[in-house]
C-alpha cells in the first residue's frame, strides 16, 4: 500500500487472491452466513466463518457441521479451525478440504479465554513450539492434496515476559503456511488496552511468508496507517465492523483509492438492520432469526439519539411485525453520529494480573509429543 492509497496488489494465500487486503476475524455469534452476506454485499475481502472446533468436525457433531454454511454466492470458503491435536486437526482438515469444498483454512491460536488457556490450548499453545510445528505440519500437508491454503492467527505472546509471535512466524514458514496473522495484543491483555502496532512491523521483517495485521481497526483510515507504518500485507477486521457493515466497503474504496462515500443516516442504518433480519430469518426462521438479531442492536444504534423505549423495543423483537414497528419510530434523517468515529466497539475487558495456564507451563518451551491435551480440546465451536 502506498501512502497515497493507490491499489495494491490485493491479498494472495497460495492460489487463492483477494483483490481487496482485508480480512473478516471469525468472532462467535456474530460472523454467520448471514453477517457474511450483508458484509460481502457491501464490501470486498475474504470474510471467514465463525471458529469451528477440529474435535467437532471429526466427530461430526451436529452444530458444528450446522455452522459449515455457505451462500451459493460465497466464492471463498473460509473457516477458521481451533484444535490442540495434529492428528484430529490434520483429519478435519482432510474433511472441510474433501468434503465442504473450503477454500482457505485458518488456525487459531489466539483464543485468550481461561477455560481455554488453563488446559494449554488458545494463545498458551505458541508457547509449546514442537506442538506448534506438529500441528502446523498435519494441516499444511492435509490441505496440500487439495491446493488449499493454511493461515494461523496468534498473539504477540503469553505476557510481555513470554512472547512467541516472532517463533510462531517462523514455526508457521518452515511448515508451509501460507500467512500468518498478528493480533498485537498478548493474551494477559486479552482485548484491553492499545495493540502494538510496532510488533506487527517486526514480524514483517523477521519472516518471509505474508504478515497480516489485527488490531485496533475502526476505521478505514486506521486500516491504510496500519499497512504503512508495518508493511502488513493486510488487515484483519473484528470488532470495528460489530454494527457497521457498511465499513467493508469504506475499506474497500480507502485501498482503492476512491473517496469515501458519505457515512449511512439512521434511516440507512434501520434499512441495514432491515436487510440483516431478512438474511437471519432465511437462515434461522423469523423467530429465531430475529431473535440473534437482538445483540446487534446496541452496535447498530450506537451513538444515535435514539430513545429509551424505542432501543428496549428494538432489543426485544421476535418477528418482522415488531421489527418495522420500531424502525419506524426512528427519525430517519439524523445522520451519523460522528462522535463514535475511531471509538471501540464490542467487548473491551481489563488485563489480567496473571493467564492461567497449566502447572509447569512456562518451565519449558517444549512439549512432548506425546502429551495429553485433549482437555483443551473443545468439542463445541462458535469461539
Amino acid at each position: 500500500m502506498t501512502a497515497t492509497g493507490e491499489r495494491t496488489g490485493g491479498l494472495v494465500l497460495g492460489a487463492l487472491r483477494v483483490e481487496t487486503p482485508v480480512v473478516l476475524a471469525p468472532m462467535a455469534g456474530v460472523t454467520n452466513l448471514a453477517f457474511r452476506q450483508l458484509c460481502r454485499e457491501h464490501g470486498a475481502g475474504l470474510y471467514v466463518c465463525e471458529m469451528i472446533t477440529s474435535r467437532g468436525i471429526v466427530e461430526r457433531i451436529p452444530k458444528t457441521l450446522d455452522m459449515l454454511s455457505f451462500a451459493p454466492d460465497e466464492a471463498i470458503r473460509s473457516v477458521q479451525l481451533y484444535g490442540v491435536d495434529a492428528s484430529v486437526m490434520g483429519e478435519a482438515v482432510r474433511i472441510l478440504c474433501g468434503e465442504f469444498g473450503v477454500h482457505h483454512v485458518d488456525l487459531n491460536f489466539g483464543c485468550p479465554v481461561p477455560k481455554v488457556t488453563r488446559k494449554g490450548g488458545g494463545g498458551a499453545l505458541p508457547w509449546k513450539r514442537d506442538r506448534l510445528a506438529a500441528i502446523l505440519r498435519a494441516a499444511v500437508g492435509a490441505a496440500a492434496p487439495f491446493g488449499v491454503p493454511v493461515t494461523l492467527k496468534t498473539r504477540i505472546g503469553i505476557d510481555d515476559d513470554h512472547v512467541t509471535y516472532v517463533d510462531a512466524g517462523r514455526i508457521a514458514a518452515d511448515a508451509g503456511c501460507s500467512a500468518i496473522t498478528l493480533h498485537a495484543r498478548t493474551v494477559a491483555q486479552s482485548y484491553s488496552g492499545t495493540a502494538r502496532w510496532d510488533r506487527i512491523a517486526h514480524l514483517v521483517t523477521a519472516v518471509d511468508i505474508p504478515v497480516l495485521g489485527n488490531g485496533d481497526i475502526w476505521e478505514a483510515a486506521d486500516a491504510l496507517a496500519m499497512v504503512e507504518q508495518t508493511g502488513c500485507a493486510g488487515v484483519v477486521v473484528g470488532r470495528g465492523c460489530l454494527g457497521r457493515p457498511w465499513l467493508f466497503r469504506d475499506l474497500a474504496d480507502a485501498f482503492a483509492g476512491r473517496p469515501r462515500v458519505a457515512l449511512p443516516t439512521l434511516g440507512e442504518v434501520a434499512a441495514t438492520v432491515r436487510r440483516h433480519g431478512e438474511l437471519l430469518a432465511g437462515i434461522h426462521g423469523e423467530e429465531r432469526g430475529l431473535i440473534d438479531l437482538r445483540k446487534h442492536m446496541a452496535w447498530y444504534f450506537k451513538g444515535f439519539a435514539v430513545g429509551g423505549e424505542v432501543r428496549r423495543g428494538l432489543a426485544t423483537v421476535s418477528g418482522f411485525a415488531d421489527l418495522d414497528r420500531w424502525l419506524a419510530e426512528l427519525d430517519a434523517a439524523l445522520p451519523f453520529p460522528e462522535g463514535e468515529l475511531g471509538s471501540p466497539r464490542g467487548r473491551q475487558g481489563s488485563p489480567r494480573e496473571k493467564v492461567v495456564l497449566p502447572y509447569g507451563w512456562l518451565d519449558s518451551q517444549d512439549l512432548d509429543e506425546d502429551t495429553d491435551l485433549s482437555a483443551a480440546e473443545l468439542a463445541t465451536s462458535g469461539g
